[in-house]
């Protein structure tokens, strides 16, 4: 039997710009770089459009555009500082985007995020509204689609937030498996407590809502999102193997797909150290 992982990569970087020059300016932590923008740039966003593929001798055999093999977002501050300073970068994530819909049957790689990453359930009703507004339609610029996905800052969802996503054509967001209370089969009564993070990964899930819209919830798999971003887990493509096939051992059909976990990691960067 196949079996797959989706992976989920957030990334996203808080804007730098000082507001009366419009710019960032130098910032000697990022040294010998200019900024912490242009770090993360060359050091994470660069290399996954150009991901290389070795063989046993350890000489590359294939460049691969990772952003089209895996499910992503970028903050729409950070990909306006792309475009305009990494122009090649930038090119590739939206062309990764227009391949993946190749490979998955129209449905792109690239989901939308929160224009600013605002928390969103401590925001009132009309910024929130704008935030996915404005997240919605920067997405539609530069990618040309109308997004079927959006991130949430970090996860963080409450039932009004869902709503507006709905309303807006949003068809599916990620949360944390800490974030699921019960749950129970499409027809049936009986509700099935998965409180304190038990909830199956594996599967998608429906959220039915006050207005009596609904839409797709998708939870990360807790334990390997963790390992791939503090322990140290991706060291090479024949790394992910053996943990991740120790991962969730049911699954259900997705689009004909068996899925054995959806794990997420955040690319934003870390404070600097000495």
């Amino acid at each position: 039997m196949k079996r797959y992982i989706c992976i989920h990569c957030h990334f996203y970087q808080p804007p730098r710009e000082n507001p009366w020059l419009e710019t960032v300016e130098l910032q000697d932590s990022a040294y010998p770089y200019h900024d912490w923008n242009e770090r993360v740039t060359t050091e994470c966003y660069a290399p996954n459009s150009v991901s290389r593929i070795l063989d046993g001798d350890n000489q590359i055999i294939q460049l691969v555009n990772n952003y089209s093999k895996i499910s992503f977002n970028f903050g729409p501050t950070l990909l306006s500082w792309v475009e305009a300073k990494a122009p090649d970068v930038y090119d590739a994530i939206l062309e990764a985007d227009r391949e993946s819909q190749k490979n998955f049957s129209g449905h792109g790689s690239a989901l939308a995020q929160v224009y600013n990453h605002m928390i969103l359930p401590l925001a009132n009703a009309r910024d929130r509204r704008t935030q996915i507004l404005w997240g919605i339609r920067d997405f539609e610029r530069r990618f040309k689609c109308m997004p079927e996905g959006m991130w949430l800052p970090e996860t963080a969802v409450d039932l009004e937030s869902l709503e507006i996503l709905a309303e807006l054509g949003i068809r599916f967001t990620l949360l944390a498996p800490h974030q699921a209370g019960r749950v129970r089969t499409i027809g049936g009564r009986v509700w099935r407590d998965v409180s304190g993070s038990r909830i199956d990964p594996t599967q998608a899930y429906e959220q039915r809502l006050p207005s009596g819209r609904k839409i797709a919830l998708f939870f990360y798999d807790g334990p390997i999102a963790r390992a791939v971003a503090f322990e140290g887990l991706p060291t090479g493509s024949s790394a992910h193997s053996p943990r991740s096939a120790t991962g969730p051992s049911s699954s259900i059909s997705l689009r004909t797909v068996k899925v054995t976990a959806i794990t997420t990691a955040s690319a934003t960067w870390p404070s600097p150290t000495p």
